[in-house]
This record gives C-alpha cells, structure tokens and sequence, in this order.
C-alpha cells in the first residue's frame, strides 16, 4: 500500500467519523427539543408541571 493511498484512506476515515459524530450529536439535540419532559402525565395527587399539560 502507498503512502498517498494511506494518507487518502486516512483522510477518508477522519472525514466520515466527524460526520457521524456531527449527525449523532445533531441527531440528540432534536430529540431534545422535541421532547416534551414537563408533560409527563403525573401521579393521581399530584399536579402536573405546567399548566398547558
């Protein structure tokens, strides 16, 4: 194996583990702000967190 096609095969491997990691943070902060924690349904004597619930 050549040291360009190393160099390029490296290169290739930094390249798609930042987009993986850039897909799965972005991934997680959707989910995050889709995510709705205040309007988890509460006990029976309890009121729920916000009002809008």
């Amino acid at each position: 194996m050549s040291v360009a096609l190393q160099k390029r095969l490296a290169i290739l491997g930094a390249v798609l583990f930042t987009g993986l990691f850039v897909a799965a943070n972005a991934h997680l902060i959707a989910v995050a702000f889709r995510s709705q924690t205040g309007c988890v349904a509460p006990a029976p004597d309890r009121m729920p967190a916000k009002r809008a619930c």
